[in-house]
């Protein structure tokens, strides 16, 4: 296997210098990057598409399932990660699923590790790259499959910065532009009971739409204790949940769930502003690296509406993650629970319930069959954009408006990547001394 861990940094342009290009070319308007468009044809159903997944932890294990299950003639034929041990696990653990096995061809020689594993997936063959890396890897990621002509499955969040966001826009615009695919992973979007759910607010069961509140509270997550051997960088990475510049925090890590089913009731409005408060009152030591353990975060738009958007990690409390409509004639509840509506009559969600993650895969590749590939571009961008939104709300302290949010010249990376470089500064943010930037 080749190693790639040696630095990147002399011989690729570091994130700073590509987002400051990519931020460029967002804020000038839309863009074609590269010369030769992907042609907008059918893909004949015995043709095969062959896969690449660059990120191979538990959800780019389970994508890299859900895309072998979403079509009879798709391959996986590369795989990338920073580590070897996780690209060997995730192998053995598709191997193991006897409906897909046989779908599985990954030499030696299409196995790349390193910080720029990414670059080697996207030039092995491959038509479709599947991006589940931490957070703040997808704006380079994106912009590389996209530039190189690849369709895109994207999980969630998309950046954990406005440069990233800008970045993403900017990348979305040209995928448009050449034929291309992009399937978020914002899944809620792709459940069939949600689906009806919103249909029926959009159509005006509850009225206008008066307040919201996206609810997410449940226990905390895993963490690895640092090994001898382990570079600050490596550290990092292992933890990578717990670093506010490679996650997002985790309200924009996976409360952005939660935003972005309130996003899409509100046909996908930008809220115009957003205030709140958060802080660590239980994930307090150092293996926690800087994120928060809670987050309260009110959203504004532009008629009156406020989103109460409330996340937190925590242990021993109730577990709870849904969200709650209220309008002029009724109120809806979504959530693990059910799928309900009051409002002169009650209603609820009663039709198939569906795998929504499985489902993304489905209707991605059925839209590359077809010749009329899926854009989820714009809205995976702006929710990821409205939960850092809120993470600059409540790590400030201040009422931060969208505008100033989108045009955040707040950059979360690195200077290079390498195993021996630094990572950024992880500084616990202190409402009302950390400073908007």
């Amino acid at each position: 296997m080749k190693e790639n861990s040696e630095s990147t940094g002399s011989r690729d342009l570091t994130r700073r210098q590509f987002l400051k290009s990519s931020t460029t070319a967002a804020l000038a308007g839309p863009f074609v990057a590269g010369q030769a468009f992907a042609q907008n044809r059918t893909v004949a159903p015995g043709e095969t598409l062959r896969v690449g997944l660059i990120g191979c932890g538990g959800r780019g294990t389970g994508a890299a399932a859900q895309a072998l299950a979403a079509d009879p003639n798709v391959k996986l034929v590369a795989l990338g990660d920073a580590f070897k041990d996780r690209l060997q696990g995730s192998l053995e653990t598709l191997r193991q699923q006897k409906d897909i096995a046989g779908k599985i061809d990954v030499p030696e020689e299409r196995r790349f590790t390193g910080f720029d594993a990414y670059q080697q997936v996207i030039a092995s063959g491959v038509e479709v790259v599947l991006l589940a890396t931490p957070p703040h890897f997808r704006p380079i990621h994106l912009k590389a499959a996209v530039d190189d002509g690849k369709h895109v499955f994207a999980e969630k969040p998309v950046a954990v910065d406005a440069p990233g966001v800008r970045s993403v826009l900017a990348t979305c615009e040209t995928a448009r532009q050449k034929h291309l695919a992009i399937v978020s992973g914002l899944a809620l979007r792709y459940a069939n009971g949600h689906r009806e759910t919103v249909r029926r607010i959009h159509d005006g069961a509850l009225g206008p739409v008066r307040a919201l509140q996206a609810n997410d509270f449940r226990g905390p997550l895993w963490v690895k204790p640092r090994q001898p051997g382990w570079t600050d960088m490596e550290y990092h990475m292992r933890n990578w949940y717990y670093f506010t510049w490679l996650s997002g925090d985790f309200n924009v890590e996976q409360h952005v769930h939660m935003l972005d089913l309130c996003a899409w009731i509100m046909k996908d409005e930008s809220p115009v502003s957003a205030m709140g408060l958060g802080g660590r009152q239980v994930r307090t030591g150092p293996e926690y690296g800087n994120i928060y353990d809670h987050h309260a975060v009110i959203y504004e738009y532009a008629q009156g509406v406020k989103l109460h958007a409330y996340c937190r990690q925590q242990s021993g409390g109730v577990d709870d993650i849904s969200v709650e409509v209220t309008g002029s004639q009724g109120t809806a509840a979504l959530s693990q629970r059910g799928l309900f509506m009051t409002t002169d009559a009650k209603w609820s969600y009663v039709g198939v319930k569906n795998n929504q993650s499985q489902t993304e895969h489905d209707e991605l590749f059925a839209s590359i069959r077809r010749g009329q590939p899926i854009n989820n571009g714009d809205y995976m961008a702006k929710s990821t954009l409205m939960a850092i939104l809120g993470r600059m709300a409540t790590y400030t302290g201040q009422k931060i408006t969208w505008e100033q949010a989108l045009n955040s010249q707040e950059n979360l990376s690195p200077e290079r990547y390498d195993w021996d470089a630094q990572p950024p500064k992880s500084e616990v943010a202190i409402p009302g001394v950390t400073k908007f930037i």
